[in-house]
């Protein structure tokens, strides 16, 4: 009888591990992936980060918003969405920085960055209406599509220019590299996240379902950091291998997709009532978190291992916040 319940306790664990570790290897796979697709393509590698990479980073946030809102559950929706955008800010930039300089002063991201800012306003006034319709999601969605066909045509500009890529130099990046592996890397890495994501989130809230705690905090932290880890899995390998538009983009494409994508394709599988909370302290935590990115995306500034303790620091303090 003793057994049992220990082996049990054990394999939620031993899943936990494995789910981390599927995170990493599909993570690692994810970038070679985007930066040999925007060498091949003639692409920017910011560009290709920002969809991408992104976009396949934020797939577990778009299975988690789906399943909620399904299972009349949407405070953790809207706190999937809230809570990762913080944590990829503050914790997913935070952390890699601990490991080494993100050499953002090298990246000119200054457009996405705004282009950012502007949806987490429109989200932010958005929720102001108190729900999220689907209404709400065709507005949002059209934002999306004009972001998207912003990046394409700034895609199609740079190789009408018959610029180089500049990623040439890099280690890892192979100017010859068949276009099969580069979609093997990307496949197993599109693939991997979630499932990495899955089975750590999975597990991770059979153990915390012991202390017994809200939807809205579930969403706003468990969760939300459960499904930022590809975007940190992601990072932390391009901060590593010194890939800093991967890193930067990933993030700031995946907050983009977070508020436009995420929430509006949630809000046709049904309504997303916005918990007054959010209107008082998350949404501003969030915009003001965003808002921090600013000084090393127009001031050249490097996010160097002071500044990741920091921003590490601000997360600790916002969970600490809420579950006070």
């Amino acid at each position: 009888m003793f057994l049992r319940p220990c082996g049990a306790r054990l394999m939620v664990w031993l899943l936990c591990g494995l789910g981390l570790l599927i995170l990493l290897l599909a993570g690692d796979a994810l970038v070679r992936g985007a930066v040999n697709l925007s060498l091949r393509l003639g692409v920017p590698a910011l560009i290709v980060s920002l969809t991408i990479v992104a976009f396949g980073t934020s797939a577990p946030e778009l299975l988690v918003a789906i399943k909620a809102v399904q299972e009349n559950a949407p405070d953790i929706a809207l706190g999937n969405v809230v809570g990762s955008n913080t944590a990829n800010i503050l914790l997913i930039l935070g952390i890699p920085a601990l490991l080494t300089a993100i050499r953002t002063s090298q990246c000119n991201s200054r457009k996405t960055y705004f282009q950012m800012l502007a949806a987490s306003v429109l989200f932010i006034v958005l929720a102001f209406f108190g729900v999220f319709t689907i209404l709400s999601g065709l507005v949002l969605l059209t934002a999306l599509a004009f972001v998207l066909w912003d990046m394409f045509r700034d895609a199609r500009a740079h190789r009408r220019a018959g610029l180089a890529s500049d990623l040439e130099e890099i280690e890892e990046a192979d100017p010859d590299m068949p276009y099969w592996r580069i979609g093997v890397y990307l496949v197993l890495g599109l693939i991997g996240l979630p499932l990495g994501a899955h089975l750590l989130v999975e597990n991770a809230s059979i153990i915390a379902s012991r202390y017994g705690v809200s939807d809205t905090v579930i969403g706003l932290t468990l969760v939300a950091v459960g499904t930022s880890l590809p975007e940190l899995a992601t990072t932390v390998m391009a901060a590593l291998r010194r890939h800093t538009e991967v890193a930067l983009g990933n993030v700031i494409g995946s907050n983009m997709f977070n508020l436009l994508g995420i929430v509006g394709v949630a809000s046709f599988f049904g309504r997303i009532p916005v918990d007054p909370a959010f209107l008082h302290f998350d949404l501003w935590v969030m915009l003001g978190a965003s808002l921090l990115l600013a000084p090393f995306v127009y001031g050249c500034r490097d996010i160097t291992r002071p500044w990741g303790v920091a921003l590490t620091g601000l997360y600790v303090a916002y969970v600490i916040s809420i579950l006070v």
